[in-house]
């Protein structure tokens, strides 16, 4: 008992000969962090950033250090860029939106079908309204948002809702975020006509900085300490379409059926949530390269 009572009091007697705790040794840590480089000029969808204005340098920087120091994260999404920007830009460009708008998808979804915030959902995170909306269908047997070619086109569409009102493409990346009536408001009130000039919400403040952000680290990864070999990108999907207009009572089965199995069909097909389907087309990207026996060819 008294050489318990020693050992828990040392510490104490220590401190008190010495005038100071003791604590164990520990091992230096080695790592090398510095600020991030702000380029001379930037853009968006070519709007000019005022980066003479030394409260948006401030902002865009936060942002950087923010998504540079965010390793493993902003490295998935540098992997995952080629799978999917070869497939939305063309539809951007097809739609008449610039190609910068690729990068709202990044940071709204970091490129991934299933993304889920909780209240939006899909690439674009969309809510169930807006949706609704844009055409998408969502329902217990499909959620058109993981689709990325509707997804994307739906996205094309109320990107260039918000630029009807605006007539600025930086204005309509933050109505994506905030609202169009409240953006709408907001910067009648205040009575400016830059993002750059309003004040915010905190998220939607950062939201333009943040699109910024990784429009820079994508476009150039190794100036902010990213380093990538060809062969460490996600390749893009090579698929085919093909349209199904039978009623399906069970998806795992009917893969089968059609020389697939069902993770295939998911991974090419994210929008799939169902298990039976009325007589309604759908259409279906299945593996290049390989027979189906799915009943109808379709185009994109």
């Amino acid at each position: 008992m008294k050489f318990t009572e020693v050992i828990i009091f040392l510490p104490l007697l220590l401190f008190a000969c010495t005038g100071q705790a003791q604590s164990p040794p520990s091992q230096p840590v080695f790592q090398r962090v510095s600020p991030v480089a702000l380029p001379d000029a930037l853009s968006f969808a070519g709007e000019k950033v005022p980066l003479e204005d030394a409260e948006v340098r401030e902002r865009l920087e936060r942002e950087l250090i923010v998504a540079c120091y965010r390793h493993s994260t902003t490295l998935i999404i540098l992997k995952r860029v080629s799978r999917w920007r070869g497939l939305f830009e063309p539809i951007l460009a097809q739609e008449g939106v610039p190609s910068d708008f690729f990068y709202l998808s990044v940071i709204e979804s970091e490129l991934e079908p299933y993304a889920d915030s909780g209240k939006a959902h899909g690439f674009w995170q969309f809510t169930d309204p807006v949706a609704k909306a844009l055409h998408l269908e969502v329902s217990p047997y499909v959620d058109q948002r993981r689709d990325p070619i509707l997804s994307t086109r739906a996205a094309c569409r109320h990107i260039k809702e918000n630029y009807g009102e605006f007539s600025n493409w930086t204005l309509a990346a933050a109505a994506y975020n905030l609202g169009k009536p409240t953006l709408r408001r907001v910067k009648n009130y205040q009575n400016v006509s830059s993002y750059y000039d309003l004040y915010l919400t905190s998220e939607t403040a950062r939201y333009v900085f943040r699109i910024l952000a990784m429009k820079l680290i994508i476009e150039n990864p190794t100036a902010y300490g990213f380093y990538l070999q060809p062969n460490d990108y996600y390749p893009p999907l090579q698929s085919k379409p093909v349209a199904v207009t039978s009623t399906i009572e069970n998806i795992a089965k009917f893969a089968q059926d059609n020389n697939i199995n069902y993770k295939t069909l998911k991974l090419y097909n994210p929008w799939i949530k169902f298990d039976s389907k009325d007589d309604y087309t759908y259409r279906f990207e299945v593996p290049s390269g390989k027979t189906y026996y799915f009943q109808l060819p379709a185009g994109k």
